[in-house]
């Protein structure tokens, strides 16, 4: 295997508050993948970061703002936001979220 293998059950899930959790997938220098899990009504605060995201929904339903234009998306739609916009979600019925960065997030890693 030349690849970068992270089995799910032996990556820890970190609990942010608000009804949400992330747990972060495989990653390189150049990429990361990370499932944040949403209780109904939880929010992901408006924010802006310099990495471009894609956001990808597993399950659930989520109203998903990026510079002040709202988005409904359900399983299966996805939405690419461009780095330095700002973006946020509000989960409408329980769901997941994959979401995956370029470059990756120094940040999220700094938290394990």
């Amino acid at each position: 295997m030349k690849g970068i293998v992270r089995y799910h059950e032996e990556t820890a899930l970190q609990d942010l508050g608000g009804g949400t959790a992330r747990r972060v997938l495989a990653w390189n220098d150049q990429l990361m993948a990370a499932e944040v899990s949403f209780d109904p009504g939880a929010i992901g605060a408006p924010h802006t970061h310099p990495h471009t995201q894609c956001s990808y929904v597993l399950s659930g339903k989520f109203s998903y703002t990026v510079e002040e234009e709202s988005v409904e998306l359900s399983p299966g739609d996805s939405i690419v936001v461009p780095g330095g916009l700002v973006h946020g979600t509000v989960c409408l019925e329980k769901g997941v979220l994959l979401d995956v960065f370029t470059p990756a997030r120094e940040d999220f890693l700094a938290k394990q």
